[in-house]
């Protein structure tokens, strides 16, 4: 039995009649290929490309969705049978994930993409902190004892600077009031396997791979903030997401995603050093 996703905080929905991603109950998530759109093409051709590059490193690996091929499957849509990408559902092993979709890069369009595609984007890039910090916010939602906090896309698509370092403190919280007590940065931000350490292993690689340019890509970050709340050790997880624009890299590094990589990460290590009341150390 297929469902809507849940959890999905940004990207096309399979609601009120659209084409949407679903999900099983087998840890799967079924993203539709659309037949106009070389956007499916191109991301089927990336998880190719990427399962059987022998060069990428095990441990880099773990940050991507597993690829399981591809599959007909009835549209969410109504149009009938149609392959979808099957992949790994994030989301399937958390318990009300707290969920950060973060679009990387500040600059979202391609040269090998159509004017309108490109125009469409240069706007959106400008109108929001794209440009300006380097990565942009495109859904989240955060748990707390009484649900989610999801806020609607306009307000998000409006964040300045300021309510980025307010959902980054809020999404470690308690609670997501003015005030957020940061409570939980220590374990998730910080610590040998927490998101801070991953950023920075991704930026690593980011260094030196010239394989691929991520452009319109996101890094999702999420943990169980109710493993909290009952007195449990939960897991935080950082993924990247949509490869529908991604380009060959042909033997230049990805200075576009690096760089907006390196502002995300200065955002995440003030949020963490400010929670501990002390200045880190500069790594970047």
């Amino acid at each position: 039995m297929l469902k809507v996703p849940e959890h999905q905080v940004a990207g096309r929905q399979a609601i009120d009649g659209k084409l949407g991603p679903l999900i099983d109950k087998s840890g799967h998530f079924y993203k539709p290929l659309q037949d106009d759109d070389e956007r499916g093409t191109r991301e089927l051709t990336f998880y190719h490309s990427f399962s059987s590059n022998t060069r990428i490193p095990h441990h880099i690996r773990r940050f991507f969705p597993v690829f399981h091929g591809t599959q007909l499957l009835k549209a969410s849509d109504g149009s009938g049978l149609r392959p979808h990408l099957v992949l790994q559902d994030i989301t399937s092993d958390h318990l009300n994930p707290s969920i950060l979709d973060i679009k990387i890069g500040s600059r979202t369009w391609y040269l090998e993409a159509s004017n309108d595609y490109i125009q469409n984007c240069f706007h959106r890039d400008k109108t929001t902190t794209t440009v300006s910090l380097g990565f942009r916010i495109c859904g989240l939602q955060i748990y707390n004892e009484s649900g989610f906090w999801k806020p609607g896309r306009k307000l998000v698509q409006n964040f300045t600077a300021d309510d980025v370092r307010s959902v980054l403190r809020k999404f470690v919280s308690s609670n997501v009031g003015p005030e957020p007590d940061c409570c939980f940065a220590d374990s998730v931000y910080g610590g040998c396997d927490g998101i801070l350490e991953r950023l920075l292993e991704l930026k690593t690689w980011f260094e030196d791979q010239t394989m691929y340019h991520f452009r319109s890509c996101s890094v999702l970050l999420l943990f169980d903030k109710e493993s909290f709340l009952r007195g449990k050790t939960p897991f935080a997880e950082v993924k990247l997401i949509d490869f529908a624009h991604v380009v060959d890299g042909n033997g230049v590094i990805d200075h576009n995603f690096l760089g907006g990589l390196c502002s995300f990460i200065k955002f995440v290590s003030q949020v963490l050093a400010d929670s501990k009341g002390s200045t880190m150390e500069d790594k970047f």
